[in-house]
C-alpha cells in the first residue's frame, strides 16, 4: 500500500468518525446541523492534537540536553507546537493525499538540480513548501515516492539511483544535490553506499536520525526497525552501525545535517549530529515543520546557492586568466 492510499483511508475513517459523532450529538443532545458538524470535526481535530502532543511528551522523555543558546520560552514552545500541529494537519490531510511525484527542469540554470527525498510515512507532498521556492529560484528539481511504505531502507537505493540518473540527464549535469527529510537522509546514505558519491555534490538532511531515535520503537515496518535506538544513552541499531561503518570520510564531508533541538520525533535530538558532516542546529522547530519553517528553508536554499557559487568560481578564474 502506498502512503497516498493509506492517507486517503485515514481521512475516510476520520470523516466517518466525525459524521458518527455529529449524528450522535443531533440524536442525544438535540444539536442543530452546524453544532453537530462542529462537534464531529472538533472531536477528530482534538484526537489529532492529542497524538501530536503525545509525540512531544515521548520525545521529551528521551531528549538530549538542550544547549543554553537553543532554549526557548513557554510562549515560543506554544508557537512551536501550533506550527508543528498545523503543518502536520496540512501535510497529511491536504498536500500528501493529493501529491504526485514531479520534475521541473529550468534550461540554462546555473544551479545544480535538486532531488527531494521524503521521510517515513510520507510522500512527495512533503515538499509542498520547498518546491515553490526552488521554482522561484529557477532551480531544476524532482520529487519521488519511496515505496513500499514499510520496506527496507536499502531497497530504496534503486529508486533514488533511477531518479538521480533521470534528473541529471534531463538537467544536463553530471552532479546533483539531494535534500532529504528524516528517514530519507538514511535512504540517501544507503544509496551512496551502493552507488558511490560521484554523482552527489551535496546531501542536505533535515531531521534525519543518523544515530537512531527511541520513538522508532513505536513504528511499523522494516524501515522503522532500522531507525531504532536502544535507549537515550544506548547504542544505535545494527543497521545504522553498519551504515556508518561503511561510509568513507570524503562521503561524510558531502553531508549537511540540519536538525532541531526540539524535534518531536528524533530523540535524543543530537542523534542528527553526524561526525565529519556540516551540522546546522536550530531551536523551536518540530520534526514535520522542518520542511515548512522559513528559517530552515532559508538555510537549505543557502546551502544550494553556495554550490552555485562554488561551481561558478573556477569558471570566473579561467576567464580572468
Amino acid at each position: 500500500m502506498s502512503s497516498r492510499t493509506l492517507l486517503w483511508l485515514v481521512l475516510l475513517v476520520q470523516a466517518l468518525a466525525a459524521f458518527g459523532i455529529g449524528a450522535a450529538g443531533m440524536h442525544w443532545l438535540d444539536l442543530d446541523g452546524w453544532q453537530a458538524s462542529a462537534l464531529g470535526l472538533g472531536s477528530v481535530a482534538l484526537v489529532r492534537l492529542a497524538i501530536n502532543a503525545n509525540n512531544f511528551l515521548m520525545a521529551a522523555r528521551a531528549a538530549s540536553p538542550t544547549p543554553p543558546e537553543f532554549r526557548i520560552t513557554p510562549g515560543a514552545a506554544l508557537r512551536m507546537f501550533r506550527e508543528e500541529f498545523s503543518t502536520s494537519m496540512l501535510m497529511t490531510s491536504w498536500h500528501m493525499p493529493r501529491a504526485r511525484a514531479h520534475t521541473r527542469i529550468y534550461p540554462g540554470s546555473a544551479a545544480l538540480p535538486v532531488l527531494l527525498v521524503h521521510g517515513y510515512g510520507c510522500n512527495s507532498g512533503y515538499w509542498a513548501y520547498l518546491a515553490p521556492l526552488l521554482d522561484a529560484a529557477r532551480i531544476s528539481h524532482a520529487t519521488l515516492d519511496l515505496e513500499p511504505l514499510t520496506g527496507d531502507i536499502d531497497g530504496y537505493a534503486a529508486r533514488i539511483e533511477d531518479a538521480a540518473g533521470r534528473l541529471c540527464a534531463q538537467a544536463g549535469t553530471a552532479q546533483l544535490i539531494i535534500v532529504a527529510h528524516s528517514m530519507g537522509g538514511l535512504a540517501a546514505r544507503a544509496w551512496m553506499r551502493v552507488h558511490g558519491a560521484g554523482r552527489l555534490a551535496r546531501l542536505i538532511t533535515l531531521g534525519t536520525p543518523h544515530h537512531g531515535t527511541c520513538l522508532a520503537a513505536f513504528g511499523l515496518g522494516i524501515n522503522a526497525g532500522q531507525m531504532r535506538r536502544m535507549g537515550v544513552a544506548g547504542p544505535e541499531c545494527a543497521w545504522l552501525s553498519a551504515l556508518a561503518g561503511g561510509e568513507a570520510s570524503d562521503a561524510r564531508a558531502l553531508i549537511t545535517s540540519i536538525y532541531s533541538h526540539h524535534d518531536n520525533i528524533v530523540a535524543p535530538q543530537t542523534s542528527s549530529e553526524l561526525p565529519g558532516a556540516r551540522n546546522l542546529a536550530f531551536g523551536g522547530v518540530g520534526h514535520v515543520a522542518l520542511g515548512h519553517h522559513p528559517r530552515v528553508l532559508d538555510a537549505v536554499l543557502r546551502e544550494i546557492e553556495a554550490l552555485r557559487v562554488d561551481r561558478a568560481a573556477p569558471v570566473a578564474m579561467q576567464h580572468r586568466d
